[in-house]
């Protein structure tokens, strides 16, 4: 059974695309878009382990960090560009948003929902909060730039990308369409420049 941000994902690429995924991890995004959308592409991971993954699960993987931008990528060079649970790692979140937009015609991001409720009430209840989509301690998390979804769409705005759709899903995997802010754990955006 797929996971359903990664259903949600394929849903908006269209067969046979270009897309090139950010933060690819063991690849198995890519694996699935190519078995079930006939993609072609490149992924990006940093961790070496995670690279060599990668290239086991069959993926071109490039051993690279976000945090130097995309440079070596002409514009619109592919048609998707995806930053997958990548986001709230990022030091430069701004920068590799922009960068991804000139990259790609469309981008697709997908991050944890620090306003879901269950991370509100851990917070209120003076803890940080630890949850499957945020599975670290305080201490130890890769996760530095935590946000809800009004503070990436007002991002967005900031950095004059289009939101185009949005789904919003709970743990469970199911859309959440009601108080979405509140009761979706992750989000899966899809921008333009």
């Amino acid at each position: 059974m797929i996971r359903a941000d990664l259903a949600a994902i394929a849903h908006w690429i269209s067969p046979g695309a270009n897309v090139l995924d950010l933060g690819c991890g063991d690849g198995q995004l890519l694996t699935y878009l190519q078995q079930a959308k006939q993609v072609s592409g490149y992924g990006i991971e940093i961790e070496p382990e995670r690279v060599v993954a990668s290239i086991r699960n069959g993926v071109n993987v490039l051993q690279m960090n976000l945090e130097t931008g995309l440079s070596g990528f002409d514009d619109h060079s592919f048609d998707t560009v995806i930053l997958s649970q990548t986001l709230q790692a990022m030091r430069q979140t701004e920068a590799i948003l922009r960068d991804m937009l000139r990259v790609g015609r469309e981008g697709i991001v997908t991050f944890p929902n620090f306003g879901y409720w269950k991370n509100r009430v851990q917070v209120l209840t003076g803890t940080m909060p630890k949850s499957e989509a945020m599975p670290y301690e305080w201490y130890d998390t890769p996760n530095i730039h935590l946000c809800t979804l009004a503070d990436f769409e007002g991002l967005c705005r900031t950095i004059g990308a289009r939101v185009i759709e949005r789904i919003v899903i709970s743990p469970e995997g199911r859309r959440v369409n009601a108080f979405p802010n509140l009761l979706g754990s992750l989000a899966i955006y899809r921008i333009r420049a």
